[in-house]
């Protein structure tokens, strides 16, 4: 058997006029519209252009081509295909789609987020999505580039990422999102921020953190609520924004001269060694690392800014660095060691580390555990997923600042 035409001048297309394509769309969008999508969007989004007309349908368009996959404005079509129209009214044609997206300023998409905060919590009210916040939340800060094409592409720049564990430059935009999560629910995107390519990952992080804290707090995160995040958002302005919002913060901490100090401060007899259930892989050593040692001390961040000073725990994981050469008959004269930092409140490392860890030694000890620290991890996944998904193409929306 073979195929009787050429494949790559066939194509297929979904216009059976009595099937439903996408039928999982209907309790998606009665869900959204019960949280009052229109009405939010109606309220708040309002673009002076002609193409800018009926927000709240179009908007309801996006999402609903989103949340079945469509990867491009041209996928939107899939709204219109077979017996979609007899489900929904108001379906707009992707090129309309388009044009309404290009009409978008920096102000219109602030407006948009403001409806998608309060979507957000109307939803949380609604149904179960974060089971137990009323106890304890997290909000994981994250910023990642993406690569956009064309020559005319607004706020595209180089920028840094990590590819395979090797920082490249990469001409993109940069996105910086946070999510909320409980030990029982999976990450919910609170909010996103698209800026220019060339952007620093701390550019606008004390504002962005005022919201994310602030859109946790109405979907019902009335318990305590810690703010975690990398060495990236390790600035006065990120932990100043989590402590004015009432919030704890774990984050990792960068090894500059003042933290060298207070690590070597540490007395040796303050390491308590542990062991991990699961080793973990060190990508610098190239090998599955099970043991470690950690301490704890008092330390001021942020000294040298007047006004800005804050007092917290810096936890530190050290490990033993192997001796690369002692196969070839070279001794070690004293060991060396690498660092992993976490710098945050008393309640955020109580409550961020994982209190069943296998570790012996002192309260600390038991206490620390880099993987729950680490457990950010999803809220990047979240992201990740999202981007290579139906959302990203957002950065189609009009003016993205530099």
């Amino acid at each position: 058997m073979r195929l009787s035409h050429d494949p790559l001048k066939n194509s297929a297309r979904f216009d059976d006029p009595n099937l439903v394509s996408r039928a999982g769309l209907v309790p998606v969008m009665s869900l959204a519209e019960r949280a009052g999508l229109g009405g939010l969007v109606r309220r708040y989004v309002q673009i002076t252009a002609k193409t800018g007309v009926y927000p709240d349908l179009k908007v309801a368009c996006l999402v609903a081509g989103m949340a079945a996959g469509a990867d491009s404005i041209d996928d939107m079509d899939l709204l219109r295909h077979g017996a979609m129209t007899d489900l929904f009214g108001g379906v707009r044609v992707p090129s309309t789609l388009g044009s309404f997206l290009r009409s978008f300023t920096w102000g219109n998409v602030r407006q948009l987020e403001k409806a998608g905060r309060e979507l957000l919590a109307e939803l949380a009210r609604r149904a179960p999505l974060l089971p137990g916040a009323d106890q304890l939340a997290f909000v994981d800060f994250d910023s990642m580039q993406r690569r956009v094409y064309g020559h005319s592409k607004q706020g595209a720049a180089f920028g840094h990422t990590k590819i395979q564990g090797k920082t490249v430059l990469v001409r993109g935009l940069n996105a910086l999102a946070a999510a909320i999560s409980t030990p029982q629910a999976a990450p919910v995107l609170a909010g996103t921020r698209l800026r220019g390519g060339s952007a620093n990952t701390a550019r606008g992080a004390a504002g962005f953190t005022v919201e994310a804290l602030g859109t946790a707090r109405s979907a019902g995160c009335t318990g305590t609520i810690v703010a975690r995040a990398d060495s990236g958002l390790y600035c006065a302005a990120f932990t100043t924004a989590c402590r004015r919002a009432g919030a704890c913060f774990s984050v990792t901490a960068r090894m500059d001269p003042a933290v060298k100090a207070a690590i070597a401060a540490i007395p040796e007899d303050a390491w308590t060694p542990i062991r991990y259930p699961r080793a973990i892989w060190d990508d610098q050593l190239r090998a599955w690392v099970s043991d470690a040692e950690v301490a704890e001390v008092s330390y001021t961040a942020f000294a040298s800014k007047k006004g800005q000073a804050i007092t917290a725990r810096l936890i530190v994981r050290r490990v033993r660095d192997q001796n690369h050469t002692a196969s070839s008959g070279q001794g070690e004269l004293f060991p060396a060691w690498r660092y992993h930092l976490l710098n945050g409140t008393e309640d955020a490392h109580g409550l961020a580390c994982s209190r069943r860890s296998s570790c012996r030694g002192g309260a600390s000890a038991r206490r620390f555990d880099r993987r729950r620290h680490r457990a950010d991890n999803r809220q990047e996944t979240t992201v990740t997923c999202g981007s290579a998904g139906g959302w990203r193409r957002l950065h189609r929306l009009g003016a993205c600042p530099r």
